[in-house]
């Protein structure tokens, strides 16, 4: 859990800023999970650091949300797609 809270620090994940009046400030706790190997041994722990969303109402306390993760799957659909529509990479 340290090492991933100072490389969170380390790559400027979040900015601090003041909260605007009246705003629902949310917390934000630990998720851990145990990786295996395939014969059952623990391979290594992760821990993430995770919003407590569950604390928000939509279209009071945000608008939209965004994740910039991208799927394998999604990069193949385009990769195929680009392909055989003849699309410029």
């Amino acid at each position: 859990m340290d090492t991933k809270y100072h490389a969170l620090l380390k790559n400027n994940t979040w900015t601090l800023v003041l909260p605007p009046p009246h705003a629902n400030i949310i917390g934000c706790k630990w998720a851990f999970k145990l990786k295996h190997k395939p014969d059952g041994n623990i391979d290594r722990c992760k821990a993430r650091l995770v919003a407590k969303g569950y604390n928000q109402t939509p279209g009071i306390d945000y608008f939209e949300t965004f994740s910039p993760v991208v799927k394998p799957s999604t990069i193949s659909i385009v990769l195929t797609i680009a392909l055989t529509s003849q699309w410029i990479i």
